[in-house]
């Protein structure tokens, strides 16, 4: 009996024991993955996109997007404790640049030591915002009776990445970057820009197979992403009206819209769907004006070629459009 009760024990014993040093080999386990594990966390969706192409399939890389991907642009996001939280265990921050990260000032101040990639660092801004032609014609009037020129404060337009051969440097800068923060997979962030490159090449190709019938077309712009098309199809913008969630359009520039139509004989209006195509649907009733609602890919899913598709999608609209 004693015998039994002793071999019970032991067997009890040895269950214990095995069950301790599993635990314990697999909490090292895990330890040694989190050491390993270099932590990537990009902005908002274009710069999440980019980065998964750079990272590819590079071993013990992990990469998380700090805002959703139907947030879009990131102008008024606030950060919660759980993005906060994200950010404390990141080696390093992909972001935009330019203003577009309003909260980077209250990110610095947490997380000094944060190692931070801002793509748009080699690229040239287009100013923001455009005056309409009327109240320049004013104000010209008034410098010519007054002798008083009325100075314009211009910002930075920091939406590049609809510009494809913007998109280009800010994947070479942000592939250079990460290579010199993370050594040890360099190559693979270098290799993987690369492939990414030649695909965009060719789309930025496809883009410049319709510049000659682009080129000098007058057109109104319902958002400022749409700076960075109209400048590589070599369009004239005539107006500009920024519409996002909380803009409320008023009759008077619905008004000054249809003016600039008539008077600077505009072709096209470029607008985002989601904001734009009321006041589109009013405009086009009012007048000849086409408009077109293209991507500003500032949100979508989370695929390697989601980029790739949504600007491929925009040529194709507005090929559609050229060719009737």
């Amino acid at each position: 009996m004693k015998n039994k009760y002793s071999f019970v024990l032991i067997m009890l014993l040895c269950i214990l024991l095995g069950s301790v040093g599993l635990t314990t080999l697999y909490v090292a386990k895990e330890q040694a993955e989190e050491e390993e594990d270099f932590k990537i966390v990009t902005s908002f969706y274009p710069m999440y996109i980019a980065a998964l192409n750079i990272v590819g399939d590079a071993e013990n890389v992990s990469l998380q997007n700090l805002s959703e991907p139907q947030t879009g642009c990131l102008h008024d996001f606030q950060m919660t404790p759980k993005d906060m939280k994200l950010l404390s265990g990141a080696d390093v921050f992909v972001i935009n640049g330019g203003g577009i990260e309003s909260f980077m000032e209250e990110v610095a101040e947490t997380y000094p030591e944060l190692a931070v990639v801002e793509a748009c660092s080699e690229v040239e801004f287009l100013e923001e915002g455009i005056e309409d032609s009327f109240v320049a014609e004013d104000e010209e009037l008034e410098a010519s009776r007054t002798g008083h020129v009325h100075e314009h404060e211009h910002e930075e337009n920091a939406h590049a990445w609809m510009s494809i051969s913007s998109y280009r440097i800010m994947v070479a800068t942000i592939a250079e970057q990460l290579a010199s923060l993370d050594e040890a997979h360099a190559e693979d962030y270098i290799l993987n820009a690369q492939i990414y490159d030649a695909k965009l090449q060719d789309l930025q190709e496809e883009q410049q197979e319709l510049f000659a019938m682009t080129e000098g077309t007058n057109v109104i712009l319902f958002h400022e992403a749409y700076a960075y098309v109209a400048d590589e199809y070599g369009m004239n913008v005539c107006y500009e009206l920024n519409l996002d969630e909380e803009r409320q359009v008023s009759a008077g520039e619905i008004a000054d819209v249809l003016e600039a139509v008539e008077n600077d004989g505009v072709t096209y209006i470029l607008a985002e769907e989601l904001y734009g195509k009321e006041i589109g649907t009013t405009v086009e009733k009012e007048s000849d004006v086409t408009v077109l609602y293209l991507d500003t890919l500032n949100r979508g899913d989370y695929e390697k070629d989601s980029y790739l598709n949504a600007m491929h999608n925009n040529i194709e609209l507005l090929k559609q459009e050229l060719i009737k």
